[in-house]
Order: C-alpha cells, then structure tokens, then sequence
C-alpha cells in the first residue's frame, strides 16, 4: 500500500467510499496523452480503437512503483455484489427488540420431543427432534431466529456427528439427526443465543469499528511515536491514508508531527471499552446466558446395525465441491466424510512422501498457523528457518519452515486488516490476502490453504464481503495463470464462549460461514468444514486439540492431492 497524508474531510470520504480519492494533476497528464493518442490513432489510421488499461498511479502493492500499469476493476459491480450479499444474509435474522429478559428464549424452559421414537433405531436411520422454544416465564416463543446448535455422540467409541436444523419461523425447530453408528447414542441440543441476542449481534455489529481500538507504531532512527488507528477515525486533523485503490480496502492512522506516513512499522489492538447494545442485551451475552443446554434432556437411544452397513463413499474427496452440515461424522476421533473418501496424513513418512518437492502456503489467522506449527514442533518432519526461541514470541511473525532432504516448503504468512492482537507486530512484510495470492507463481506443485474470518467478527458485515470477494478474485487470476495450483478453504472453527461475545461471538462466525460458501461457489477450490467438525466434536476453543487439528490437515491434504 502507498500512504498518503489526507485531511479530515477527504478520510471521512476515504472511509465512507473506500477510496473515492481526488486524481493527481499527473494522472489527468497522462489521460489526456493517452486519449490524444487513441484519437489521433482512430481517425488517421481508421484503425480499430484497442482497449486501455488505465494507469493507476498509486499501486497500493508494498514497495511498488507507482507507474505500474493496472487494471482497475468496476468499482459499481463491487459495491452490488457486496449489498445483494449483505441482504441476502441480513434477511435471516430476526428483528425483535427486548427490555426485559424474562421474554427472551430459555433453555431451561424449551421442550425436546422426538418425533419418531422406537425401541430400537439402525444404522442410518434418521432421528428427527422438535424443538418448541420457551421464554424465561414459560410463555411459547411465536418466532424463531434463535442460534442453536446439535450433536449426537458416544463417548465409548469416540463417536459425533452434528444435526441440521431447520427453522420454522414460529418458535418451533425440527432438528434431523442421522444415526451413522451403533451403540448408546447421546442427543445434545444448546442453545447459543436466543434470537433476541442474534439480532441485538447483527444489529450492533454493522452499525461501526468503534468496539476495536487500533494503535499504530511510527519509527525513526532515534524514536517513535503511537497514534490511534482504524477503518474510520472521526478527527479533523491530519490522517495517514492506507489504500489498495484496485481492491478498494482502506484504513487509516493519525499523522504524527516530524513523521512521514511511510514511517508506520507496528500496530496493535485492543477491546475498546464500548458497546452498540443496550443494558439487557448485554446481559445475554454474559458467559452463563452463552451456550446453555437445553435442559429438559432426552434419554439415549439404542442403534443396532439391523444387518446394514453404511455404504463407504469410494470417490476421493476432491476440489469444487462443498456438502451441507452434516458432512460427516467422528469414528474413534477419525473424520468420515460423508459424500467422498477422506486419507488420513497422520503417519509422518506419508506426511513427508505427500509435501516433496512441494511449496506449501498457509494465509490467514493463527487456526491455520496450526498446521505448520504441528510440522516443525509436534511431528518434526520440517525445520523452521531461521527463528530464535524470541522471534517465536511475537506469534503473528511470517514463519517458514524446510526439509531440504526432501525439497519441502512451508510458509504461514497472517492476513493483514482487520488483525487483533493485544501484541505490537510488524506490519511492514504485510499485505492483504488478494495481494499476498497474487505474488505466488503457483503450479502443479503448489498448494495454498487459506482461513478467512475469526479476527473479521469485531467489525462490520460488508468488511469481510469485500475481503472474500477479492480473494476470490485473485484466486481466479491465480487459475487463470496456474491451473493446476491447488486451494484449500479452511472454513472457521467454533470457538470459546466466554471472550468478548459481542465481538467474537460464532454466531458472527455463522454468518461468515454462509457467506464464504456463496461467494466461492462455481470456483476450484476445496472446502475444509471446520465448523461442521468442531461442533461435531463439542471443541469449543479457538485452536482445536490435535485430534481434531489431524482431520482438518488431512481433508485439505486429500482435496489438495487429487489428479
């Protein structure tokens, strides 16, 4: 990105705009040369007009000349997609309000019914649970809209699978299980929000950036200076202008006196102590509201094999599909998909014999970091590169490890804003994921496996639109030069309930999952479900244990190795 120094008038149309920025004398220059040319082209040679890329001045790509030609995509056809997403999903949720929360949904008060009860169940058999949902006072709930989540499990085999849910919009829930296995089979139904906190969560989250507060670092040779930065700072003095002008992403940093804005080299964040809700809604979102079972249990049913056997898929999981929840189940902690044949990369030599020859890109937040960390520290089948025991304080460092025996490579680089860390970390080697996808050659060899969405929760709904959206663009650039390049999507996990709900509630996580699915739709990639499988396996922390972790690389490693 090239800083540039605006006042306060142009950021807040910067910010409103993203990037509707007053073109330089120099462009105008340049234009007018251009044109000339083609008009003097087209009517003294009655030559065809050719089509021309406009010179965009400011190439926002770090340590670019600014004179690099190009193209700039319809700034309208952006804006569209990212408002018909945002209604698509904003008309989901619920529109209640509540100033008393005795009328909001109780788990404690819901009722459980199954609705096809048997002595005995078989092997694939549906298990079908209503679900009737009750306030606090034990009045029925007349409309739906409440984030609830559903599993079945067997602790004696390792067992899990979640259940889809449907909605029926009048406080009433039909919940569908299937039975992938025999045994004593266990029915959890939580309630994670009742719909009066969904819409209080949705409503508050798109109405601004003011619940994260970043810090910007600016460095000289003899000092530094911090300043308050952010998506919108609502100043009148001078700002610092970070803008990717062709992908139409911006943030900005107070101007420091003496300081150049080139001069920013750290940032960090913190919770700001602010909330879009009110007083009740609030109290929703205290960690003993969060993620109540519902508590009117049913009993465990029995499932017998009844002379089935569910039919194993025999088709490889592959790049360009994606399955609905559930898209397979737990067995002795190993993931069954269920529409396609996952291999297990958890023996090192296949690990080893898979990643030759190979480079190997990680992009995203620190639940992708994961995966290299567990191959240079857990299995040891790679070495970090240069990084000293300190180094590896500062987590959000770009890691690279190597096995130079077998020619691997792995690089876990983290997307740049919106990034959360209490930490100061250095923004210099960074650039936003688009950018960061279209530095990499690709080829038949290459393999990228990217996460998108835990530190977008904090801040509002069209930010990460407009950052999947131009992945997706970059990725189909990607195709477009290198085929053969594979992409892995990790989809984001669940995680604690007791961190900052209003900011980095799943339910926000939710939302992003839909709108992940639809946007990549029609593209080569493959999907890793990692909320499907950690709500399968009730894992309810933001990295999940190895057993877990182990199904997420081996799915991205089975797509990632298809013919």
């Amino acid at each position: 990105m090239i800083p540039t120094s605006i006042n306060s008038k142009e950021h807040e149309q910067g910010t409103l705009a993203l990037c509707k920025m007053k073109l330089s004398l120099r462009c105008f220059v340049i234009v007018a040369v251009v044109s000339a040319i083609v008009f003097f082209a087209f009517n003294q040679k009655k030559m065809q007009v050719p089509q021309i890329k406009m010179l965009q001045l400011c190439n926002c790509q770090p340590q670019t000349d600014c004179s690099v030609t190009e193209s700039i995509p319809a700034p309208m056809e952006t804006d569209d997609e990212i408002e018909d997403l945002f209604n698509e999903i904003d008309g989901l949720i619920p529109r209640v309000s509540i100033d008393d929360i005795k009328k909001a949904t109780s788990a404690e008060e819901t009722n459980l019914t199954v609705v096809n009860p048997k002595d005995n169940y078989c092997v694939g058999d549906l298990l079908l649970v209503r679900v009737d949902a009750y306030d606090y006072s034990g009045a029925p709930k007349t409309y739906g809209g409440d984030y609830l989540r559903a599993r079945i499990f067997s602790p004696a085999t390792n067992s899990s699978a979640s259940g889809s849910i449907q909605d029926y919009n009048n406080g009433t829930y039909l919940v569908k299980f299937t039975l992938f296995w025999e045994g004593t089979v266990h029915i959890s139904i939580v309630l994670m929000h009742p719909s009066e906190a969904v819409s209080a969560l949705w409503r508050g989250r798109n109405q601004g950036f003011a619940n994260i507060k970043y810090t910007g670092n600016f460095t000289s040779a003899t000092s530094y200076v911090n300043r308050e930065c952010g998506f919108y700072l609502d100043t009148q003095e001078e700002v610092c202008a970070y803008i990717d002008k062709r992908d139409k992403e911006a943030f900005f940093c107070m101007k420091p006196e003496n300081y150049p804005c080139e001069a920013l080299t750290h940032m960090n964040s913190v919770n700001r102590d602010h909330s879009y809700l009110a007083e009740v809604e609030q109290l929703l979102l205290n960690r003993s509201n969060v993620g109540l079972e519902v508590s009117k249990p049913l009993k465990p049913v029995k499932v017998a094999s009844c002379g089935r056997k569910l039919k194993e898929p025999t088709k490889k999981c592959s790049t360009g599909s994606y399955y609905p929840i559930p898209s397979g189940y737990f067995s002795y902690n190993v993931w069954k998909p269920i529409h396609c044949k996952m291999t297990q990369f958890t023996d090192n030599d296949k690990l080893k014999d898979f990643l030759k020859g190979k480079k190997l890109f990680l992009m995203g937040d620190s639940t992708v970091r994961q995966y290299i960390r567990h191959f240079a520290e857990n299995i040891k089948i790679v070495d970090y590169f240069n990084h000293t025991e300190d180094e590896m304080q500062s987590w959000q460092k770009t890691l690279l490890a190597i096995n130079l025996e077998k020619f691997i490579y792995v690089q876990w680089k983290k997307h740049t804003f919106p990034f959360v860390s209490k930490t100061f970390y250095s923004i210099k080697e960074d650039a936003y994921m688009a950018r960061q996808i279209d530095q990499i050659g690709g080829g038949e060899n290459t393999i990228i496996v990217l996460t998108l969405g835990q530190h977008f929760r904090p801040f509002p709904f069209r930010t990460f639109i407009r950052s999947v959206l131009n992945v997706r663009r970059a990725l189909e650039r990607l195709f477009i030069r290198s085929p053969r390049t594979r992409v892995i999507i990790k989809e984001e996990n669940a995680r604690d309930m007791d961190i900052g709900m209003e900011r980095f509630s799943d339910f926000h996580g939710y939302v992003q999952y839909l709108a992940l699915r639809e946007i990549f739709k029609g593209l080569s990639v493959g999907f890793v479900d990692g909320l499907d499988m950690t709500i399968a396996y009730a894992c309810n922390v933001i990295h999940p244990p190895l057993e877990v972790l182990e199904n997420l690389i081996s799915m991205s490693f089975t797509q990632a190795s298809q013919n």
